[in-house]
């Protein structure tokens, strides 16, 4: 499932589901986790962790700027940090720009 699809319905995500998505090993999601505020699971009495779509919005977004724009852990940190609406409006832009490329290159193979 490619991230920019990911939005199914459902309330909880595993954190299996949550790093399929992503193509990422469920260590690195737990190590996510403990390095970034802003993701919080649910846990049930097992431990298991169970995330919202809130939550694997932000791995998107810690995604797009670890993955795909090269920073830092530490620079991801801060740049969430210092401004983080800035950084969500500029990551939905960034969403919004690749579906319109997705589907060009759509109408571009029917041609």
């Amino acid at each position: 499932m490619s991230p920019e699809n990911m939005d199914t319905g459902k309330v909880y995500y595993s954190i299996g589901e949550v790093a399929g998505m992503f193509d990422l090993n469920t260590s690195l999601i737990r190590f996510w986790e403990k390095e970034f505020d802003i993701i919080q699971p649910h846990k049930n009495k097992k431990g298991n962790r169970f995330f919202t779509q809130q939550d694997v919005d932000h791995f998107h977004l810690i995604y797009n700027l670890v993955k795909e724009q090269g920073y830092t852990l530490s620079g991801a940190k801060q740049k969430l940090k210092e401004n983080p609406e800035e950084t969500e409006h500029t990551f939905e832009i960034i969403k919004s720009l690749k579906k319109v490329k997705g589907f060009l290159e759509d109408i571009k193979k029917e041609i």
